[in-house]
């Protein structure tokens, strides 16, 4: 005994296979099951792996840029960490409060101007990676001189 399926076919489809399954010797299941061969023969399991080879190489070559992009803002960060915590001197104790509210002023301003950059879609870490991808890009031609 076969195993029954139930489909759902738009109208279209519908009236084609009543069309079909209308002339002598025809079913629908027979007409349905060789389509279904014909489908399955010419490599249906092929085409969707191709299409999906083709969105994992791109969600591959997005995430490896993202990757790349968070190294390089991982490494900016901490060179300027580096360098701000060497050339700043320690304060005396009685400057100290005043440094604070300078220090606080400052970050403020900086959060400030953060929000407007992201806002208006000029992030640093965009205009950074497109630097580093020209400068790659140039250095690429020149190696190719």
């Amino acid at each position: 005994m076969k195993p029954r399926h139930h489909l759902y076919l738009d109208d279209a489809l519908t009236e084609e296979l009543d069309r079909l399954a209308r002339k002598p010797g025809s079913s629908k299941s027979g007409i349905v099951a060789d389509a279904l061969h014909a489908y399955l023969a010419r490599g249906a399991g092929k085409e969707a792996d191709a299409i999906l080879k083709a969105r994992l190489d791109r969600f591959g070559g997005t995430v490896a840029r993202i990757e790349r992009n968070q190294e390089v803002l991982l490494e900016t960060l901490a060179l300027f960490v580096r360098w701000q915590l060497t050339v700043t001197a320690p304060l005396p104790e009685s400057e100290q409060a005043a440094a604070r509210a300078a220090g606080e002023a400052r970050f403020q301003s900086f959060i400030e101007q953060l929000s407007r950059r992201l806002a208006a879609g000029r992030g640093v870490g965009r205009e950074l990676a497109k630097r580093l991808e020209d400068d790659a890009g140039a250095g690429l031609a020149e190696a190719a001189r």
